[in-house]
C-alpha cells in the first residue's frame, strides 16, 4: 500500500492548485501592465511632461502643451510627404519601411529639445535610449521637414489686415507695415584669414552670421532673411534679401538709425533722427524719435524670443554651416506659433 502509484490525485486537492495557478497568472499579467505603464511614463518624451505646461515651456519654448498639441495638429497631415536624411542618401523618395525609433511626435519633441535647450546630440542620444547617429539623422530630417512646411506657409499680411489688428501705441504711426531689424549669431571662426574677414564683424568684435528680421505692429514674424557673413551691412543685407519687392507705394517701413535704405525702398520710412550737425533736435523731432524707438523695441523683443532657443547661445560650429539657415529660419517662423502676444497688454484688447 505504500508503493501503491496507481491511486489518483484528489479532485479537491487539483481544483486548489489549478486556482492558485490562475491566480498567479493573472497577478503576472497585472505586474507586466504596471511595468509597461511606468516605463512608458518615465521614457523620456513629450507624454512624460504633458500635464505640465512649464516643463513643455523649458524643453519647447511652447508656452503650453495644448498650444503644442495644436501646432502637431497643423503639420501631421504632412507628415506622409516628409523625406528623412537617410532617404535622401538612398536617394529614393518612397516612404520607408523600416521601423522608426520614435514616434514622430517624439521626433519633433527631441528636434525641438535641440532648439529649446541647445543639447549635444550624445546627451540627447542618451535621454531618447538611442544611437548618436540616429539623433543626427532626426535633426536633419526634421529641420528640413520643417522649414519646408513653414516656409510654404504665407507669413506676409495684407495691408488692409495689418491695420485692422493695429495696436493703439502705433495710431501716430498707421501706415507702418514692417519693422525691420539685423541680428547676429556667434559663430566658430574659420581658419581661412579670408574667410574669417568675411564672417567678421565690427560690431560684435567676433565671427558672425547675420539676418535681416521682419515683423508686423502686432509682433507675427512676416520676414525672415538667409543668414549672411557677419561683416555685410544691414543696407546690403536689405538690397539682396528679397524684402523690397515686398514692399509698395503707400506702406511705411519702421527701422533703427542705422537702416540708410531711404534711396533703394518705394515709401516711406520711420527712423529716429540725425543731429546731423546740428546742436540739438527741435521738439517735434525728439518726441518723434522717442516714439519710434519706443514702438521700434518690439522686432528686438521678438529677436529676444528667437534667441530664447539656446542653441544660438553658444558659437555655431563650422559642422552646422550646412543646416543653420534652416535651424535658424525654423526658429523664427516657430515664435509665431510658441508664444502669446509680444505685449501683455494686446492680449487684453477684446476681440471685435
Amino acid at each position: 500500500m505504500d508503493h501503491d502509484y496507481a491511486l489518483g490525485p484528489d479532485p479537491t486537492v487539483v481544483d486548489l492548485v489549478l486556482e492558485e495557478n490562475a491566480s498567479l497568472r493573472e497577478e503576472v499579467r497585472l505586474l507586466r501592465q504596471q511595468i509597461e505603464s511606468l516605463t512608458l511614463t518615465q521614457r523620456f518624451g513629450i507624454h512624460r511632461f504633458a500635464a505640465s505646461d512649464k516643463d513643455i515651456r523649458f524643453f519647447t519654448r511652447f508656452a503650453s502643451y495644448d498650444l503644442l498639441m495644436r501646432f502637431w495638429a497643423l503639420i501631421e497631415p504632412s507628415l506622409p510627404s516628409m523625406v528623412s536624411v537617410r532617404q535622401a542618401q538612398r536617394g529614393t523618395l518612397t516612404e520607408s519601411t523600416t521601423a522608426h525609433s520614435l514616434q514622430p511626435i517624439n521626433e519633433l519633441f527631441l528636434f525641438l529639445n535641440y532648439l529649446a535647450l541647445g543639447s549635444k546630440q550624445q546627451d540627447l542620444a542618451d535621454r531618447y535610449r538611442i544611437h548618436q547617429s540616429t539623433v543626427s539623422r532626426i535633426i536633419m530630417s526634421w529641420s528640413n521637414f520643417l522649414y519646408t512646411v513653414l516656409g510654404s506657409v504665407r507669413i506676409r499680411i495684407p495691408q488692409e489686415q495689418i491695420r485692422k489688428n493695429l495696436p493703439a501705441d502705433f495710431k501716430d504711426f498707421p501706415d507702418t507695415t514692417v519693422i525691420l531689424d539685423c541680428t547676429e549669431l556667434r559663430c566658430q571662426c574659420p581658419s581661412s584669414p579670408v574667410l574669417q574677414s568675411e564672417v567678421f564683424s565690427s560690431y560684435k568684435s567676433h565671427c558672425t552670421l547675420k539676418g535681416l528680421i521682419g515683423i508686423v505692429p502686432h509682433g507675427a514674424v512676416t520676414f525672415v532673411s538667409s543668414l549672411y557673413a557677419g561683416s555685410v551691412s544691414d543696407k546690403q543685407i536689405t538690397r539682396e534679401c528679397g524684402l523690397l519687392t515686398l514692399l509698395k507705394p503707400g506702406m511705411a517701413v519702421m527701422a533703427d538709425r542705422g537702416f540708410l535704405i531711404d534711396d533703394m525702398v518705394p515709401c516711406k520710412i520711420y527712423r529716429p533722427a540725425f543731429l546731423s550737425g546740428r546742436s540739438q533736435m527741435s521738439a517735434c523731432e525728439v518726441k518723434e524719435t522717442q516714439d519710434i524707438a519706443r514702438l521700434r523695441v518690439h522686432v528686438e523683443r521678438l529677436i529676444r524670443r528667437v534667441k530664447e532657443h539656446k542653441l544660438f547661445d553658444s558659437e555655431i560650429p563650422l559642422r552646422l554651416f550646412g543646416s543653420i539657415n534652416q535651424l535658424y529660419t525654423v526658429a523664427c517662423l516657430l515664435t509665431n506659433y510658441e508664444n502669446g502676444p509680444l505685449v501683455k497688454a494686446w492680449a487684453k484688447k477684446p476681440e471685435d
